[in-house]
């Protein structure tokens, strides 16, 4: 049999001088501390694919911890301060999200529009950034 030959991937920074995307992904710990902490109430600039879906991920499991000591204790400020500690971050980080495609952050309110609203704030979120400079700001790195 014969070997089959690699692709080679090429990243979008290495075509003829373009900025592109960032080549990394940025790592779970970094979307947390950057959105809890470096960027907690900002709504300027770009995030990107990852930072954005690594701290919903967080967010996410943050929610189910406290609502499950909350079972435990039987009431519910913890999962309270959960979501409110995490109501501004997490605007933050959908604007900065609907930046890095090129959209306004009001977008977000297309979210009230029922189904067809959520449906398209998700495709919107799963899309690939702007490659460039935008309106914006500057391509996100993906460090700290």
């Amino acid at each position: 049999m014969a070997a089959m030959p690699q692709q080679m991937t090429v990243m979008p920074q290495q075509m003829g001088g373009m900025v592109g995307r960032p080549a990394a992904m940025m790592p779970f710990m970094d979307a947390m501390k950057t959105c809890y902490q470096l960027k907690y109430v900002s709504f300027e600039g770009r995030a990107s694919r990852s930072e954005f879906w690594w701290f919903q991920l967080g967010y996410y499991l943050l929610a189910f911890v406290a609502g499950f000591i909350d079972g435990i204790l039987g009431m519910s400020i913890i999962g309270l301060i959960v979501v409110a500690g995490s109501l501004l971050p997490a605007l933050g980080a959908a604007v900065r999200r609907l930046h890095d495609t090129g959209r306004s952050g009001w977008m977000l309110l297309i979210a009230f529009i029922p189904i067809v609203g959520a449906i398209l704030l998700l495709v919107w979120m799963v899309s690939d950034g702007q490659p460039m400079d935008n309106q914006y700001g500057a391509v996100p790195t993906n460090t700290l």
